[in-house]
């Protein structure tokens, strides 16, 4: 598709542009290959399908976004996806996410605080045949404890501070990818790690814009 193709250019441009930041100077392979299979289009609304692949966000309704190819593929490989994994998605928005991480990892369980858009999000996965995602609607600051732990853990909202209950259900070993910042002010897309002996590392790898994170603990602004 030469949409498509024009969207890979980009984000192999755009990871080119920021390599020195976000270290590296290409994506995984696997996760470049899910860029281009997952239909983008089937994601936005049928208006804005002629802008399905442009290289930057969309609204997607009810004041949410699906975000930009190259932000979608950066924290993709950022979150190291592998075939046995299994990843708590925080923000399920209209899908295209954990469609992405779903064609790299075993299992995508996926948080939504909008019921309405976690019941599109869940019927328009299934009838694309996503069967290993399974999508909640739930406040993303509880996170998802009857499933945890969680091998990565993708936020696709900007949180004013790492909310604990998150923290507390990456497992060992494991890496969660959140933009962190004030809604609509400096935000940074970070890399936190928990070592084999639950420590945590936390690293900012790019500024970025993303919509707020809402729910129970959205407006505390206290520090990890």
């Amino acid at each position: 598709m030469q949409g498509g193709e024009r969207m890979i250019r980009d984000i192999e441009a755009e990871v080119a542009f920021t390599g020195r930041m976000i270290g590296k100077q290409a994506l995984d392979p696997r996760v470049m290959r899910a860029m281009r299979q997952v239909p983008r289009e089937k994601f936005v609304p049928s208006h804005l399908r002629h802008l399905a692949f442009a290289n930057g966000p969309l609204p997607i309704g009810r004041g949410q976004t699906i975000s930009q190819p190259f932000i979608v593929a950066l924290m993709t490989d950022l979150v190291q996806p592998e075939e046995d994994k299994v990843i708590l998605e925080v923000g399920t928005g209209c899908g295209y996410q954990a469609a992405v991480l779903a064609s790299v990892v075993r299992q995508v369980y996926s948080l939504e605080i909008v019921p309405e858009l976690a019941e599109e999000a869940a019927s328009r996965l299934q009838s694309l045949g996503y069967a290993n995602v399974e999508v909640k609607a739930g406040d993303a600051w509880l996170g998802w404890p009857e499933k945890a732990p969680f091998d990565g853990i993708l936020v696709t909202a900007a949180a004013p501070r790492i909310p604990p209950a998150l923290v507390q259900q990456l497992r060992a070993g494991g890496r969660m990818v959140i933009p962190v910042g004030p809604p609509f002010g400096h935000q940074e897309l970070c890399l936190l790690e928990k070592d084999a002996n639950s420590e945590i590392s936390l690293r900012e790898v790019l500024a970025v814009a993303f919509v707020p994170l809402t729910g129970g603990g959205a407006n505390l602004n206290r520090g990890l």
